[in-house]
């Protein structure tokens, strides 16, 4: 059983930075996939950012040049880095990773943390 849990979180000026942090625990074997999704109140939920094993990312538009996506295997833990941070970045933002084990993949989603950009 592998537990997410996002820290890093909180409230922040239009132009302000934040770093939020996902820590795995549990009984991890490897980590293929790991992403950062938001949903603000009222919509969907949004892909933002993802990252392979190989270190390959990937970003939505409206974050591109903004946020950074990086990992740390040997703490287990996955960062997203948000830079000039505007007021539509407001939501719950969720981590999720994907490993193959036992011929199948498992699916793993942190609780969420909010950050909250203010005008």
């Amino acid at each position: 059983q592998v537990q997410l849990v996002e820290s890093g979180g909180g409230l922040v000026q239009a132009g302000g930075s934040l770093r939020l942090s996902c820590a795995a625990s549990g009984s991890i074997f490897s980590i293929n996939l790991s992403r950062w999704y938001r949903q603000a109140p009222g919509k969907q939920r949004e892909l933002v950012a993802s990252i392979t094993s190989g270190g390959s990312t990937n970003y939505t538009d409206s974050v591109k040049g903004r946020f950074t996506i990086s990992r740390d295997n040997a703490k287990n833990t996955v960062y997203l880095q948000m830079n000039n941070l505007k007021p539509e970045d407001t939501a719950v933002y969720y981590c999720y990773a994907a490993e193959w084990r036992g011929s199948k993949w498992s699916n793993y989603w942190g609780r969420g943390t909010q950050v909250t950009v203010s005008s």
